[in-house]
């Protein structure tokens, strides 16, 4: 005897609020100050479910052991040519950063390399990534599985700027000719061969920055009747540039064979202060991007193209950084070939600020990473209403069979 209907309507109807969302972590370089312990102690408490470790520390590593914070790491770029020639650095790097702390410290993931492509010119003028990229992955890989760790995935990370041809329209993007055959398809085979994830920074900020004719508000998830742009060719209607962005990764992947594979977003954010005329790094611009896109991310929405969404997503950065640090927003955006904009924005973006805690560990912005805005939204009378509701349909349907 199946379930009554308006049983089986109240039980879809509460399972519709507990839709899968995206993970939403922080990007974070340890430093002296504030220290590790401190920092693991405050995104314990902000409910920080995840954090991506650029440059990681021992120390940075071990003070998140038993904090149930999923960890990635990113092995620095210049290592990579070391791991590459010979498994022996890797497995040292293993036995450093690795062994002492699994699995007290939940590692879920090491990034080979912070955006190779655009920074292989930083580690040799004459380096080729293709040449010791998936060489140096494969070789972590093994090292892991010589350990007999087989639950800590290996992947890296492509900046979307210089790995995507185009944003819009997101039906006709695909991996630069350029890099794809040689770099990006071997290093996708890989990752479907180990059940890994594909690792993108976006930055809707690099994109409206490098393309004027996009609205402000249409990078800033901000709500008007007339914010949107259609996909001439799917029809798809898109309210904001971040859902553009990632079905255009979602279209490429799709195009070598890997509609399915995982993604995650390994980072994204909005400057909050910057010099010169660059009006667009503000505080206010970088608090309305920063909710909208964590609003957005706990919808459950997902985007035209990726109905279940990104799994996991990283707002970059935890503290303001150096001007100098590598693999930053802002080399991404003067290392593209696609970017268009004047030495002058280039020269003024160096001063940029994207930090969303200030070294003592207030917060910068307010901002909810809990996870709960779906139901904490609706009155709590509302929700108990809905389960005594269901409560008394399954008591009642029990004593009729």
């Amino acid at each position: 005897m199946p379930p009554p209907f308006s049983f089986t309507i109240l039980v879809l109807s509460f399972l519709s609020l507990l839709t899968a969302t995206a993970t939403i972590g922080v990007v974070y370089t340890p430093s002296n100050f504030p220290t590790p312990e401190r920092v693991a102690s405050t995104l314990t408490s902000l409910r920080i479910p995840s954090v991506h470790i650029l440059h990681p520390t021992p120390a940075a590593i071990r003070a998140f052991a038993y904090s149930n914070i999923s960890l990635i790491l990113s092995v620095p770029n210049s290592l990579l040519p070391s791991f590459a020639a010979n498994v022996s650095f890797a497995s040292e790097w293993l036995f450093y950063h690795v062994l002492p702390f699994h699995p007290r410290a939940h590692i879920s993931l090491i990034s080979v390399g912070t955006d190779v492509v655009s920074s292989s010119s930083i580690l040799a003028p004459t380096s080729d990534p293709s040449t010791f990229l998936l060489p140096a992955m494969r070789n972590l890989h093994l090292s892991l599985l010589d350990l007999g760790i087989k639950t800590i995935s290996v992947s890296t990370s492509f900046s979307f700027i210089n790995t995507v041809s185009q944003a819009f329209p997101p039906s006709s993007a695909e991996f630069h000719p350029a890099i794809n055959p040689l770099l990006v398809k071997p290093i996708l085979q890989f990752l479907a061969e180990t059940n890994s994830s594909l690792l993108i920074d976006l930055y809707p900020y690099t994109v409206y920055k490098v393309q004027p004719a996009i609205p402000l508000g249409f990078a800033l998830f901000r709500e008007d009747p007339f914010n949107f742009r259609d996909d001439p060719i799917t029809a798809a209607r898109y309210r904001n540039l971040f859902d553009v962005m990632v079905d255009a990764v979602v279209t490429a992947l799709a195009i070598t064979g890997h509609e399915n594979m995982k993604l995650i977003l390994s980072q994204t954010g909005w400057p909050s202060s910057s010099s010169g005329e660059n009006e667009e790094g503000t505080p206010a611009y970088a608090q309305m991007y920063l909710k909208g896109l964590i609003s957005h991310l706990k919808s459950g929405l997902g985007t035209p193209l990726k109905k279940d969404g990104v799994a996991e997503v990283y707002i970059y950065e935890l503290f303001d950084g150096d001007d100098e640090e590598e693999n930053s927003p802002v080399e991404m955006v003067n290392n593209s070939s696609t970017s268009s904009s004047s030495a002058s924005d280039r020269a003024d973006d160096q001063h940029q600020r994207w930090g969303i805690l200030y070294p003592n560990m207030t917060m910068k912005f307010n901002l909810d990473f809990s996870g709960s805005e779906k139901l904490s939204a609706m009155p709590a009378a509302w929700l108990v209403e809905l389960a005594l509701g269901i409560i008394s349909h399954v008591v009642v349907y029990f004593l009729l069979l």
